[in-house]
């Protein structure tokens, strides 16, 4: 869908022509925002920083350092492993989670952690 503005309406044409040359596909737009949207969840975003931290932890475990049930850190992990963000291994009868091979830890560490600091005041009431 083209935008109604034509090219000697726009207050600089090169910067519109640069910032397009940039842009994600939508499709590539919705599939981040679906991504993006599971940070959305306190505990599976929290997961992953636990995560982060360590090779691999339990659910128990994850759930005894995130201090919720196993049940909360269960339906988040099995959340992030449909996504593909997390990865599971059956031992005897826990199942240990680690980060999905490849996963950005930069984005935890640097963007989002980042994120946190610029925005000391955000907090529910944004939306």
């Amino acid at each position: 869908m083209r935008s109604a503005l034509t090219a000697d309406r726009l207050a600089d044409p090169r910067a519109v022509k640069a910032a397009r040359r940039q842009l994600i596909e939508p499709e590539e737009a919705d599939r981040l925002a679906e991504l993006l949207a599971l940070l959305a969840d306190a505990t599976r975003a929290r997961i992953l920083f636990a995560l982060g931290a360590v090779d691999e932890l339990c659910v128990g475990d994850l759930a005894a350092a995130l201090d919720v049930s196993e049940d909360a850190a269960g339906y988040a992990l099995r959340v992030l492993r449909m996504a593909g963000l997390v990865r599971g291994r059956k031992e005897g009868r826990s199942v240990c989670y680690r980060l999905a091979e490849g996963f950005p830890h930069e984005m935890l560490e640097h963007c989002l952690r980042d994120l946190l600091r610029i925005t000391p005041d955000a907090g529910p009431r944004l939306g």
